[in-house]
């Protein structure tokens, strides 16, 4: 939390821009620390429509969410930051830069793919910086708390209130001149600092994002059906619906679609890469077969920092069981021995995603 009582004193925000750009941080802002009434409106009316299907994250607790005092009771402000999490086009699919395995492993032609804010973890990269800031703001006697990826802030919108961009039609934060390839996080302190002003809207009559939806998801200009949406649903826990299965194609967690038809996004985005130390591992791709070989203790080992549903990694299972149906060819001869296996399997969900994924394959005139 940092001290309380003794001396203060004023640390610079000059001082805190260099820190931040010192881990690659380089959109710093600050949000007034009150309550963030749209927000706190807009997730109890998405809660009460049912948008929010099995998420609860922010929609938990809107009114400890969209309140920075209930983090920190005397915060004067709220730092907030937003790291680029845009890496370079990887040159094809079967480099080692593109698949979970270990260096020197063979990688399946069969493999799913990754959305890229949880190709690297970015947000411990974001946090690092954040934390610096806070030790910087603790060592001259102020109190600090970081918050990233956490459920007890709205992170879009306290971005948006600390002007470090606009809300798209598609409910993410677009950085003016960067786009919207971003994960956020902030620090809030009893320091005060003035407020930045939040940027206009900048999408203008653009739908671009609407129609690129495979799901149809985007219902209205910066509201998300979750029930809809296939980056949550790779997420919650059982049944994946039946009538997104296809239009999952090969996504083994994540999807950029409406980011990558958002104008800003494709024009800018490329300005302002990520920064990342040179011996981070990309996980752009990752072998389906490895989800089937490995114990669900190595799979959590491995892939522990995507969130999943009770850290379950039945979860990643089903998901690559639809990506077989949707993308294995007769060159992948242990597909055909896996699907009978877990379609008579004592697992009645996976089961049934297995069977599924047979029916799919025969319908792509998959044979085995």
């Amino acid at each position: 939390m940092g001290k309380q009582g003794g001396t203060r004193a004023q640390v610079e925000f000059a001082d805190l821009t260099d820190i931040a750009a010192s881990h690659g941080i380089f959109n710093l802002g600050v949000a007034p620390a009150s309550v963030m009434e749209r927000a706190r409106t807009a997730l109890t009316e998405r809660k009460a429509a049912g948008l929010h299907s099995t998420m609860q994250f922010t929609y938990r607790n809107p009114e400890r969410s969209t309140d920075p005092r209930r983090t920190l009771p005397d915060a004067g402000s709220v730092i907030v930051a937003a790291r680029s999490y845009q890496l370079p086009e990887p040159e094809s699919a079967g480099s080692l830069e593109m698949t979970g395995s270990e260096q020197g492993e063979v990688l399946s032609p069969l493999s799913g793919r990754v959305a890229r804010y949880a190709q690297v973890d970015h947000y411990a990269l974001l946090i690092a910086g954040l934390r610096d800031i806070a030790e910087r703001l603790q060592t001259a006697g102020h109190r600090a708390v970081v918050l990233c990826d956490d459920n007890a802030i709205v992170d879009r919108e306290i971005a948006y209130l600390g002007g470090l961009g606009w809300f798209g039609k598609n409910a993410n934060l677009l950085v003016p001149g960067a786009g919207s390839y971003f994960v956020l996080g902030c620090v809030i302190t009893d320091a005060e600092y003035p407020v930045s002003t939040p940027v206009a809207d900048g999408c203008g009559g653009c739908v671009r994002c609407f129609d690129s939806c495979p799901t149809g998801a985007i219902i209205a200009p910066g509201v998300i059906d979750a029930n809809r949406c296939l980056a949550w649903l790779v997420q919650q826990a059982g049944t994946f619906p039946e009538e997104f299965r296809k239009a999952l194609g090969d996504r083994m967690y994540g999807c950029d679609d409406c980011q990558e038809a958002c104008p800003p996004t494709i024009r800018f985005s490329s300005r302002r890469p990520a920064e990342v130390p040179d011996d981070t591992p990309v996980m752009a791709r990752v072998d389906l077969r490895e989800f089937f070989t490995k114990s669900d203790s190595e799979l959590l080992e491995r892939y522990g920092r995507w969130y999943v549903a009770d850290r379950e990694p039945r979860w990643w299972r089903r998901n690559a069981l639809i990506i077989i149906g949707n993308s294995a060819t007769e060159a992948d001869h242990w597909v055909p021995d896996l699907l009978e296996e877990y379609a008579e399997g004592d697992d009645p969900i996976l089961a049934e995603h297995a069977r599924w994924a047979m029916k799919r394959l025969v319908e792509r005139e998959i044979r085995g």
